[in-house]
């Protein structure tokens, strides 16, 4: 799928803008020349910049081209469960995460993701458990993002 750069430059801009507007409601420190508002503001403020940028690149080389032009991909079956493999596994997540917990539902996901891909079988598994673990093991243990447990409360660590 091919989409103009114009309109991924006005989806930018539009959230550097709303995220610009919303650091000001942040609370200032006393005492202080900048507080809470000032990374994400500046990061706002560059996404907002590129957005514009992409937004003039985009019109200047369209020259009759359409916005948004499908792909071949987009005629394929095999490509299309995919995606909605895909898309379909995310809201799975967010929806049975708290329930279910990330140890029991990553693997599984990233399982069908994998086989919906065209891995092989032997290989979906082995990649899905060690996927899993070096995720779990990154944001739980090293940087101490919780995760959901679900239903292996009783065991977390």
């Amino acid at each position: 799928m091919k989409i103009n750069d114009a309109i991924f430059g006005a989806i930018l801009a539009v959230l550097g803008a709303v995220v610009l507007v919303h650091v000001q409601s942040f609370p200032k420190i006393p005492g202080q020349q900048y507080g809470p508002g000032l990374f994400p503001g500046t990061i706002a403020g560059g996404l907002l910049a590129c957005g514009v940028l992409l937004i003039v690149s985009g019109i200047r080389t369209r020259a009759g081209d359409p916005w948004v032009e499908a792909g071949a991909w987009m005629r394929s079956p095999h490509h299309l469960r995919a995606a909605a493999a895909i898309i379909a596994g995310i809201v799975a997540y967010m929806f049975l995460a708290d329930l279910v917990g990330f140890l029991i539902l990553a693997p599984i996901l990233l399982f069908v993701w994998f086989v919906a891909l065209g891995v092989r079988w032997t290989t979906a598994i082995v990649a899905a458990v060690t996927t899993t673990f070096l995720i779990w093991y990154a944001f739980y243990k090293l940087l101490r993002v919780p995760l959901p447990w679900g239903v292996l409360t009783k065991f977390a660590f």
